[in-house]
């Protein structure tokens, strides 16, 4: 997605952490380490583990080692520099998600940092930054900004995340933070700064193709059947099949954000959204 260049960004809530980078987080109980927040941290270069809040993570980095971005002021920034772009994002998704919820909504941080990979798109470097196809990497933290979303919701209170399967409470919870992302997605362009100029121009057919493609990508069938050999086993799932999450993401951009009711539905409902 492009920003406009005049867009005033706050990066106050996006730190820069110098070297000496996570290399695995744990979410503490929740389980949602283990596909989606290990894209962000092996594909982007970004820790977006705080989201959910409270949750154990090891290989603690020293606060002096963190700085916010305070070069990226504009959405021409954005355009130009992969970090500024995260912090675009994440201007956006304040944005949006403070309109919803009101006055009571808190956003939580975001951490950029140091990790060179190879990626879906291309090599991701220590000088790139976050790096990742543009519209994905944002649907990527726009997802986890759902998982923020639904905890202070209360959406997580009382759910069984222990479980698998293709309708247990771990993939109601991943495609209902799909379907959160998509209606940021369609509503991104409608965001504004504090000034009133809108973060963010409507996404490309292109873009949301790289969106959708990212969906599926982690999805559980597609990541089962790359890494077992072609085997896919529904009882084991904790995300959703790669239909299913495009399904749910599409809704969420198509309906909007009430529509992303992934509870109190059949497991039929779940899988086929638009039967």
């Amino acid at each position: 997605m492009t920003f406009n260049e005049g867009a005033d960004l706050d990066p106050s809530r996006v730190r820069r952490r110098r070297g000496g980078a996570r290399t695995g987080i744990a979410v503490g109980g929740i389980g949602l380490g283990a596909i989606v927040i290990a894209l962000v941290s092996a594909f982007l270069g970004v820790d977006v583990s705080g989201l959910l809040g409270g949750g154990a993570v090891g290989g603690q980095v020293a606060p002096q080692d963190e700085a916010i971005l305070a070069d990226c002021t504009t959405g021409a920034d954005a355009n130009a520099n992969a970090e500024c772009r995260i912090v675009g994002a994440e201007n956006s998704l304040t944005a949006f998600w403070t309109g919803v919820e009101g006055g009571a909504f808190r956003a939580p941080g975001v951490v950029v940092f140091d990790r060179a990979t190879d990626t879906a798109c291309g090599t991701g470097t220590t000088q790139m930054g976050p790096f990742y196809c543009p519209l994905a990497e944002m649907y990527v933290l726009a997802h986890e900004y759902g998982h923020h979303i639904q905890n202070v919701a209360g959406v997580m209170d009382g759910l069984d995340l222990r479980d698998t399967g293709a309708a247990s409470d771990s993939v109601r919870l991943e495609l209902q933070a799909d379907c959160l992302a998509g209606a940021w997605v369609a509503a991104a362009a409608s965001t504004r700064d504090a000034g009133g100029t809108a973060f963010l121009k409507p996404p490309t057919r292109d873009e949301l193709r790289q969106a959708l493609e990212a969906a599926a990508a982690v999805g559980d069938d597609h990541i089962q059947a790359t890494l077992g050999g072609g085997s896919v086993n529904p009882e084991s799932w904790t995300h959703g099949s790669s239909e299913e999450r495009v399904a749910w993401f599409a809704i969420g951009h198509d309906e909007g954000w009430r529509n992303c009711q992934t509870f109190e539905i059949t497991p039929q409902e779940l899988a086929n959204p638009r039967a």
